[in-house]
């Protein structure tokens, strides 16, 4: 995280270029946000699925999606997204490996979405555990990479003759669940005290016209107090 970033006084003085009812709904927003749960989508083809779950990430709190570009770049698509790609964190990844290491050396369980009947339903899922929810392709599901290194199973309940939902419809159903069931718990879920700082001051920055300039009259004001 850069310096800046954690400058509280760098914040104050972003505050005095936006309304305060925007500062405190950054606030508000940000008490519901967590990365005690995180979303990976693995090569998804069709553009407007990775838009959506990003959508879906942005409502139900969940601050970080991963985005696998092995094959298929990602150009978000904002219509869908719809200024989700504002809030919420994207890392990208050139491989799926790199990905899943990634995740892991964050201490991330990796649970990888199937259909398969033996796999852990929905409502019998352990939030207790960070976790790293992966989304596959939409025709072909999720690579062996993921499927083999995967600490877990999930899959949403059905009842109908169809065996599958759309990639962006599962991940809101999951979403929803697990993080009404989340904020519902005992658990430590929240950012920390620096990270919401960080994403204040980050939001700030996207709110303000001419940051560059505006942040560069803050370090030379900065430079002569010194």
């Amino acid at each position: 995280m850069e310096p800046l970033f954690s400058d509280i006084s760098y914040l104050d003085y972003l505050e005095n270029f936006i309304t305060e009812n925007r500062s405190e709904g950054f606030k508000r927003v940000l008490e519901n946000r967590t990365k005690h749960f995180t979303v990976a989508v693995e090569d998804l083809y069709q553009l407007h699925n990775t838009s959506a779950v990003m959508r879906s990430c942005e409502v139900f709190g969940i601050q970080e999606l991963h985005v696998v570009e092995e094959r298929f770049g990602k150009k978000i698509d904002k219509e869908i997204a719809m200024g989700a790609q504002k809030w919420v964190d994207i890392n990208r990844f050139d491989s799926n490996q790199d990905c899943i290491t990634n995740l892991k050396q964050r201490g991330y369980r990796i649970i990888a979405t199937t259909p398969h009947d033996n796999d852990c339903l929905l409502e019998d899922f352990d939030i207790t555990q960070p976790a790293a929810i992966f989304f596959g392709t939409e025709r072909l599901g999720l690579s062996d990479e993921v499927m083999q290194q995967a600490d877990g199973f999930l899959k949403i309940p059905m009842v109908g003759f169809t065996e599958s939902l759309n990639i962006s419809v599962s991940a809101a159903i999951i979403l929803q669940n697990i993080s009404t069931r989340l904020r519902n718990s005992d658990l430590d879920w929240k950012l920390s005290d620096a990270e919401m700082i960080e994403k204040r001051i980050d939001w700030a920055r996207k709110s303000i016209k001419d940051i560059d300039y505006i942040t560069r009259l803050y370090l030379e004001k900065n430079k002569k107090e010194d």
